[in-house]
């Protein structure tokens, strides 16, 4: 019995370098950018912090989280410049989402007249 060989996708660096990818753009990463943009505008407001370095803090959420779309396009200029033609990887498909159904609704306002002066 021979065991097939594995898809060439499932290289263990790649596997690794998207798991890390993930990690740090992921929810995990995102709750901690909002937890501390929260302390910085209070330190901020309090006058602990000075304006340069709150800026350094914020470039550097931006900087994270835009990696994946600078490396994209540093991957197209170098690509550009060598000749080569640029390819994007494949999109995954946005799941589809059911829309509400329409219920039937009365030509009633209840709030016509709430903010009308009496």
């Amino acid at each position: 019995m021979t065991v097939p060989p594995p898809p060439p996708e499932t290289n263990a660096l790649s596997v690794a370098a998207q798991w890390i990818a993930d990690v740090l753009t992921g929810p995990v990463a995102t709750s901690l950018a909002v937890i501390s943009i929260a302390a910085l505008g209070y330190l901020m407001l309090s006058g602990r912090l000075d304006l340069r370095r709150g800026l350094r803090i914020v470039l550097g959420c931006f900087i994270l989280f835009g990696a994946p779309a600078i490396a994209l396009g540093f991957r197209h200029a170098t690509q550009n410049l060598a000749g080569e033609q640029a390819t994007e990887p494949p999109k995954t498909p946005s799941p589809v989402l059911a829309s509400p159904s329409r219920t039937a609704t009365s030509s009633a306002d209840p709030y016509a007249g709430a903010a009308v002066r009496r």
